[in-house]
């Protein structure tokens, strides 16, 4: 039995709630994968995030052969390979068959042929005294499954196999960029550190926060993440992580760790909906597929898996010139850079514009527009020629 398989059966508690046909605030990020539960759920909601971002304007962070290169939709059976983005594994997706991947290193294999969740035991790469392969998938670079990290901010030991963990400011303000501490000389790996680093390693750039949510009872009054914040980053057309997890449980002993993880769940948010009745809901992956709209109540109760809301991971990818070329007697640039579009009670509206400045000196520091406002990601200019110039690319609002 496959890792895929097996955990997929765990997919049949989850539940889903229908969108009436006429609401008074539906907005949405259009299309986000919906994968299914594969090595955790925080790896398959990093998957979905970062599957989105392949389809919207960074067309390197899936360069695999599954699906002609793009993320896709989903991880049927056609699409399977795409898990590689989040676990690396020996002779999947087109990795060499000696070449250990994240899976070989940090999960068993039983004898039942299914695969170790919540394993406390040793990674193999370490009962195999074979070093561990370098950080190649979104998981490698989160953490997960990483059996090694004795202290996680005070309040667990892990992690254990499917198991992520982040660093949140206890205060409840947003942590931009965090690195955590060292652990033996090397930063302990979490989910937002994480993603920055595998975004470097992937040729990119990008901006990773955190923050506790409003109403979790360990946020002080007044601070924390709230509703008007997963509207705005929502219709900005920024997906953003919510990590479940219920107050005061920080831990929980299981055979051969006295602190491990506790229950957790990872999902990724790109909507919300506010009906006739006022109230605020999110929508959502489950990180367990099944392609339909799931949303719950903004606030304390449980989302999924009996399990509330802790806090979120927000993500934004920068823009990035990636070439400029001669072009006849202009110059072709071309760039990365957030392409997104948000559905609003049916009316589609690219939400991501940009402009291509110039200068003649990066000792001035000005930059004069040089391209007309527009949503693609590359354009021609005049080449004026000239001894040198600096060109750079920049998020701008929409002309309208």
């Amino acid at each position: 039995m496959s890792l895929s398989k097996t955990v997929r059966i765990a997919s049949c508690f989850c539940f889903a709630a229908q969108l009436p046909l006429f609401a008074a605030e539906n907005v949405q990020i259009v299309d986000v994968p919906d994968y299914a539960w594969y090595a955790g759920c925080f790896g398959t909601a990093a998957g979905n995030l970062m599957g989105y971002w392949d389809r919207h304007g960074f067309p390197n962070f899936y360069a695999g052969p599954t699906n002609g290169g793009l993320a896709p939709l989903d991880n049927s059976t056609p699409n399977v390979g795409i898990e590689s983005m989040w676990v690396s594994k020996a002779g999947f997706d087109g990795r060499p068959a000696n070449q250990p991947g994240h899976a070989d290193d940090y999960w068993e294999v039983l004898n039942d042929g299914g695969y170790s969740y919540e394993s406390t035991d040793p990674d193999p790469h370490v009962v195999a005294d074979r070093p561990e392969h370098a950080p190649d998938c979104l998981c490698d670079f989160m953490g997960s499954s990483q059996n090694k990290w004795a202290d996680l901010d005070g309040e667990c030991s892990g992690n254990i196999d499917a198991f992520s963990f982040n660093f949140w400011n206890k205060q409840g303000a947003q942590r931009l960029n965090f690195t955590p501490p060292s652990q033996d000389g090397v930063p302990i790996r979490d989910i937002q550190s994480g993603w920055r680093a595998w975004t470097e390693y992937r040729g990119n750039r990008a901006d990773v926060f955190s923050q506790l949510a409003d109403f979790n009872p360990e946020t002080p009054f007044g601070m924390g993440f709230t509703f008007e914040d997963l509207k705005a980053e929502i219709e900005a057309g920024y997906p953003v992580m919510l990590f479940l997890q219920n107050p005061g449980e920080f831990s929980r002993s299981l055979p051969g760790m006295a602190r491990a993880n506790p229950h957790v769940h990872g999902m990724l948010a790109y909507g919300y909906y506010v009906g006739d009745d006022g109230v605020n809901r999110i929508l959502y992956r489950t990180s367990w597929g099944g392609g339909q709209q799931t949303l719950g109540v903004w606030g304390p109760d449980a989302l999924e898996a009996e399990l509330s809301l802790r806090g979120v991971v927000g993500y934004h990818p920068l823009p990035q010139i990636k070439s400029v070329k001669p072009d006849g007697g202009n110059l072709r640039i071309k760039w990365d850079g957030p392409s997104s579009t948000i559905d609003h009670n049916g009316a589609l509206t690219a939400v991501d514009w940009y402009v291509v400045e110039k200068s003649d000196s990066l000792a001035s520091g000005s930059f004069t527009a040089v391209s007309d406002i527009s949503t693609n990601l590359e354009t021609s200019i005049p080449n004026v020629g000239g001894a040198h110039a600096f060109y750079r690319v920049r998020l701008t609002s929409s002309p309208q």
